[in-house]
């Protein structure tokens, strides 16, 4: 293979090992019946003009398999945090008893598990188009590279190559959502 098709192979890898650790950190964010602090990472608040994640400006700690707590470090970012907890509407109400923010997650119904894996499998199949996508456009690659004097057969070798990086990176998507999924259904 030519040094600028190696490149291009190594690229499709790098970005489709990108898509799956997308995937990981959204998978985490999903609530699977525990308390968990990542279900505040992607949530920001405004820290004197600066949209600031919430675990920058407080502690967010685990009490018990149910509820988490948030400690702001200082106190008039109470009301702030409360504000973007609700606005997130990520099904929970948080309770601010003046000094600590305290969430206490309800158990998880039959239906409300069935949703959530609903949405895990959303995430599953935006990852796939990605990975899909990065396959085409590393198939397109290649055909300019076979236009521009690439043989033929190295371009079939390479086409090959790419679909079985893909074949790879989806059954790990798939590994990743069953484990998600068995998490969230079991009681």
């Amino acid at each position: 293979m030519s040094e600028e098709l190696e490149l291009h192979m190594l690229d499709a890898t790098a970005t489709m090992e990108k898509a799956i650790s997308h995937l990981e950190s959204e998978l985490t964010k999903i609530r699977a019946g525990r308390a968990n602090p990542q279900m505040f990472d992607g949530l920001t608040v405004d820290y004197y003009g600066a949209p600031t994640g919430i675990a920058q400006v407080a502690n967010i700690s685990v009490a018990d398999a149910r509820t988490l707590t948030i400690q702001p470090w200082e106190k008039n970012m109470l009301q702030l945090i409360e504000r973007s907890i609700i606005a997130a509407n990520i099904g929970v109400t948080p309770q601010n008893d003046g000094s600590i923010i305290r969430i206490f997650l309800p158990p998880m119904t039959e239906e409300r598990r069935k949703e959530i894996v609903k949405r895990v499998q959303n995430e599953g199949e935006q990852s796939k188009v990605a990975i899909r996508n990065i396959r085409r456009d590393a198939i397109e690659q290649v055909k300019k590279m076979q236009k521009n004097g690439l043989s033929e057969d190295i371009a079939t070798d390479a086409e090959k190559e790419i679909q079985e990086m893909t074949n790879k990176f989806i059954a790990l998507i798939e590994k990743h959502l069953a484990a998600k999924e068995k998490e969230i259904m079991s009681v």
